[in-house]
C-alpha cells in the first residue's frame, strides 16, 4: 500500500530512517481492521513470551552477610567516618529521640558526603513517602561555585537535616495551599541513608510550613512514640530495668510477575494495575499446585538478582516462594523496628518494579488484578520488644511473666475493639476492597483469633475471681494460681485464614492490609490504639492501688473486666459465612463494606479524640487525609470506568460485531446452499450465537453510555465525599455488570479474532 503524499518532492528528500518510520505510523493509522491486527499482537506477544528465557544473575563473591549494607551509611561506617565524639552525639540523639544540633549536623554531613563520594556519589535527595502510597524525590548535585570561576562538592548539616521542596501537587486535603507551596522535609536519623545508582538518599519526614504531617512517616515516627510511653509504664509494673520499648513489624509482600509483552498488551492492566474484563481461565488455581512448588527459572533469577540489590541495601529477605495463585509470589524480610522495617518496604517495593521489567516481567501490586483467584495482601505482623530483649506478647515461663503476657495481649484487643472500624478504615481503599472477603483474604470485619490455649486463659481469667487467682505465700508475696502458657504453643500458621488479626505465638499478624499500601496506614492506627488502651489501663490500675488494692489483684481485676469488654473481638470460626456477618452486627462491630463510607471512621469523634491525646494527629490533619482518601478513591474509580468504556467502544464492541458478521455471512451460504428446512437445521447453532452476541453487546453499548451520563452528572456534586459515595453507588455497579457479558462475549467469539491476552496466557507464562 502507497499512500498519496510518499510522492511528493519533500517527502522523497528525507533520511532513509526517518521515511521508514513515516511509512510504518501511516499504515498502523490508515490500515482497516484495527482488531484484527490487534489480534495478531495478541499473538505475537504471546509467542515472544514462550521464547524468553531466563535474565542469569551473577552472584556476588562474597557471601551475603559481608555484603548485606554495602550501600549504606550504617553505624559501623559512622564510626570509620565519624570522630568519636559525634558518632556518640548521634547515637545518644537517637535513643533519646532528640533532635540533632547543626554543628553536630555538619559534622556528620562531611563524613557521609566522604564515604558516598568514595561510593561514586554525585547527587543527594531526600526521599519521602507523601500521601500517594509511593515515594517522592528531589535531586541535587553536591557542586557549588568556589568563588574562583570553578566548582566544589559540598554538603552541609543544613541540607542534610532540612529542605524545603515544592513539592505543592502533592495530595494535602486542603493544609496547603498551592500559592503557599511550602513543605519541608527534614531528615529522620532512625532510618539510615543509602546508595541508589549515583545518589545518595536520605529518609526524611514531610511537613507543611504550619507543623502538620504531609506524610506517613511523621504520624507513624509519633505513634511509635506513643505506643513507647504508654507502654514503658505498664512494664514499670513486672520489670525495673526497662528504659525502652520498641515497635517490631514484620511484613510479608506478595505480588504478581506478568510477562511485559502481554501487560503491555492488556490497556486495563496498563493503566489502572487490574484486569476490567477477563473470563476465568479453564485452569486457574483449583488444583493447589502453585503454592511452594518449584520457582519457575526467569522467576527464580528476577528473586535472585532482587535479593541480592536488597541485601546490599539492608533489606533483610529471609524467605521467597510461590504463592497460591499461578504466576503469585512472596517475600519476606526478618522483623525490623517498625519505622526502618516501613522503609524498607518502601524501597523493596520500587526496587521489585525496576528489576522485574530487567526480567522481562511486570510486577503487578495490585489487591486483585485477576478476578476469581487469590488476591495480594501485605500481612503485617507486629509485636512489642523491650531494650532488655522481652517480647512483650510472648508467653512466659513464670506466672509473672503470664500476667505480663496477657496484660499486653489483653490491652491490644482492647484497642483494636474499641477503634474496629477505624483499623478497617486504616486498610481499606479502592483497589483493596475487591480483595477483602475472598480467597484467604479476611473480610471486612476486623475480629481476632487467639487460638485454643490462649482463649481458654483468657476465659479462665473473665470467669474466675481475684481470690480464686491469687494467694498469699507469707513475705514471697503473691503467688498466681493461673494456668501456665506452654513456651511454644500449638502451632497457629494453619490457624484461621479468615481473621484479619490474629495471634500467632509472640504476636499479633494484621492480615488486612493491601499489597500496594504504605505500611504506616494500619500501624499508624495499631501503634495509637494500643497506647490509647495501655494508658487507661495503667491509669484505672493505679487508681485501684492507691485504694490499698494489692498491684496483682489490682491488675487481675482491670484484666478481667477488659476481657469481658472485647470479648465481641473474638471469633475462631469462618469469617467468610453470612452467619458471621449477622453475628458480627449483634455484637456491635463494624461491618460497612463501602469504602467511602468506612473512611468515615477516622472522623469520629472517638477517633479524633484518641489522635489528639496520644499526639499523633490533629483534627485538621484527619480531616485532610479524609479528603485525600475520597479523591483518590474516585479517580480510580473513574478511571477504571473511562477505560473500560474505551475497551468497550474500540475493542470488544468491534471484534464481537465482526465475529457476528462472520456468522451472519455463514448463516446466509447456507441458506443458499440448502432447502429452507435443512438450512435452518444447519444454522441453528450460529443463530443462537448471533442473538447472544446481539444481546451481548446491546447491553454493553447501552451500560457503558449510561455510565459515562451517570459519571457527567456525579462529576457535578460538590463535595469529595459525596462524589466519592456516589461513585460508589452509582458508578462502580456499572464496571461489574458490563465486565459480565464482556467475559461472556470472550467465550463466544473466535480466539483468533480475540484482541487482549486472555487470563490462561496472562497467568500460566512464565
Amino acid at each position: 500500500m502507497r499512500l498519496p503524499w510518499e510522492n511528493s518532492i519533500s517527502f522523497r528528500r528525507l533520511p532513509r530512517f526517518f521515511v521508514t518510520s513515516l511509512q510504518i505510523i501511516s499504515l498502523t493509522l490508515y490500515t482497516p481492521h484495527t482488531p484484527q491486527r490487534m489480534s495478531t499482537l495478541r499473538f505475537k506477544v504471546v509467542e515472544e513470551a514462550f521464547k524468553k528465557r531466563p535474565v542469569p544473575v551473577a552472584a556476588p563473591a562474597e557471601r551475603p552477610s559481608e555484603y548485606y549494607g554495602k550501600y549504606v551509611f550504617t553505624q559501623e561506617k559512622m564510626r570509620k567516618y565519624l570522630p568519636l565524639r559525634t558518632y556518640q552525639q548521634y547515637v545518644q540523639a537517637l535513643d533519646n529521640g532528640t533532635p540533632l544540633d547543626i554543628p553536630t549536623a555538619n559534622v556528620i554531613a562531611q563524613g557521609m558526603k566522604q564515604w558516598a563520594v568514595e561510593m561514586g556519589v554525585t547527587h543527594y535527595t531526600h526521599w519521602f513517602q507523601p500521601l500517594t502510597e509511593g515515594t517522592a524525590e528531589k535531586h541535587d548535585a553536591f557542586v557549588e561555585h568556589d568563588g574562583k570561576g570553578g566548582m566544589v562538592e559540598e554538603f552541609s548539616g543544613k541540607l542534610l537535616v532540612q529542605q524545603e521542596p515544592d513539592a505543592s501537587s502533592f495530595p494535602n486535603g486542603g493544609i496547603r495551599s498551592t500559592f503557599e507551596a511550602r513543605g519541608y522535609t527534614a531528615w529522620d536519623p532512625a532510618s539510615p541513608v543509602f546508595i541508589i545508582g549515583d545518589t545518595l538518599m536520605i529518609p526524611t519526614v514531610f511537613i507543611s510550613y504550619t507543623g502538620e504531617a504531609l506524610d506517613y512517616k511523621a504520624p507513624l515516627k509519633k505513634s511509635l512514640a506513643a505506643v513507647n510511653q504508654a507502654a514503658l509504664e505498664v512494664c514499670r509494673y513486672f520489670y525495673d530495668d526497662v528504659q525502652k520499648v520498641s515497635t517490631n513489624l514484620g511484613w510479608e509482600q506478595e505480588y504478581f510477575l506478568v510477562d511485559e509483552g502481554l501487560y503491555a498488551a492488556r490497556p486495563d492492566l496498563l493503566l489502572t494495575g487490574r484486569t476490567l474484563l477477563g473470563h476465568d481461565s479453564a485452569k486457574n488455581q483449583q488444583m493447589e499446585d502453585h503454592y511452594f512448588g518449584a520457582i519457575p527459572e526467569r522467576v527464580a533469577e528476577f528473586m535472585r538478582d532482587l535479593e541480592i540489590q536488597a541485601l546490599e541495601l539492608g533489606i533483610p529477605c529471609k524467605t521467597r516462594h510461590n504463592e497460591v495463585a499461578p504466576n503469585q509470589f512472596e517475600l519476606a524480610p526478618i522483623y525490623e523496628e517498625c519505622n526502618l522495617a516501613v522503609d524498607h518496604n518502601m524501597l523493596l517495593v520500587s526496587l521489585m518494579r525496576k528489576i522485574a521489567r530487567k526480567h522481562g516481567f511486570r510486577c503487578l501490586l495490585h489487591e486483585k488484578p485477576f478476578a476469581g483467584i487469590n488476591g495480594s495482601g501485605k500481612h503485617n505482623n507486629w509485636s512489642l520488644n523491650t531494650d532488655t530483649g522481652i517480647i512483650l506478647h510472648s508467653p512466659g515461663k513464670t506466672p509473672e511473666e503470664t500476667l505480663r503476657f496477657l496484660t499486653f495481649v489483653v490491652e491490644t484487643l482492647m484497642g483494636v475493639y474499641r477503634h474496629n472500624g477505624l483499623l478497617k478504615a486504616s486498610i481499606m481503599s479502592a483497589t483493596n476492597s475487591h480483595r477483602l472477603g475472598g480467597h484467604e483474604a479476611p473480610p471486612a470485619i476486623i475480629s481476632s483469633f487467639l487460638g485454643k490455649e490462649l482463649s481458654e486463659l483468657i476465659e479462665t481469667v473473665a470467669n474466675s475471681s481475684s481470690d480464686e487467682l491469687t494467694a498469699m505465700e507469707g513475705k514471697q508475696g503473691v503467688k498466681l494460681d493461673i494456668p501456665q502458657i506452654p513456651e511454644i504453643l500449638v502451632d497457629n500458621t494453619d490457624r484461621n485464614r479468615t481473621s484479619p488479626f490474629a495471634f500467632v505465638g509472640n504476636r499479633f499478624e494484621f492480615r488486612a492490609l493491601g499489597s500496594s499500601a504504605n505500611c504506616s496506614t494500619a500501624m499508624i492506627v495499631l501503634n495509637t490504639a494500643v497506647a490509647e488502651a495501655l494508658t487507661d489501663f495503667k491509669t484505672r490500675v493505679d487508681a485501684l492501688i492507691a485504694q490499698g488494692t494489692e498491684r496483682t489483684k489490682a491488675i487481675l481485676s482491670i484484666l478481667r473486666e477488659d476481657i469481658k469488654v472485647c470479648r465481641p473481638i473474638l471469633f475462631d470460626g469462618n469469617g467468610y459465612s453470612e452467619e458471621w456477618q449477622q453475628e458480627a452486627q449483634r455484637r456491635g462491630l463494624d461491618c460497612e463494606t463501602s469504602c467511602p463510607l468506612v473512611f468515615d471512621r477516622y472522623l469520629d469523634e472517638s477517633s479524633i479524640a484518641m489522635f489528639e491525646r496520644m499526639n499523633v494527629m490533629r483534627r485538621n490533619e484527619l480531616a485532610a487525609r479524609n479528603e485525600i482518601k475520597w479523591e483518590i478513591y474516585y479517580k480510580k474509580v473513574q478511571i477504571e470506568s473511562r477505560v473500560l468504556g474505551d475497551l468497550c467502544m474500540n475493542h470488544i464492541i468491534p471484534v464481537a460485531t465482526k465475529y457476528q458478521s462472520v456468522l451472519v455471512d455463514n448463516v446466509s451460504k447456507i441458506f443458499s446452499a440448502f432447502p429452507a428446512e435443512k438450512a435452518k437445521q444447519l444454522s441453528a447453532y450460529n443463530v443462537t450465537l448471533i442473538e447472544k452476541i446481539n444481546a451481548h453487546t446491546d447491553f454493553i453499548v447501552n451500560a457503558v453510555d449510561e455510565m459515562v451520563n451517570k459519571r457527567k452528572f456525579v462529576n457535578k456534586l460538590s463535595s469529595v465525599r459525596d462524589i466519592a459515595v456516589a461513585y460508589h453507588d452509582e458508578v462502580e455497579p456499572y464496571l461489574h455488570a458490563i465486565r459480565r457479558h464482556i467475559d461472556k462475549l470472550e467465550l463466544i467469539v473466535e480466539d483468533g479474532m480475540w484482541t487482549l491476552p486472555k487470563y490462561r496466557e496472562l497467568l500460566f507464562i512464565r
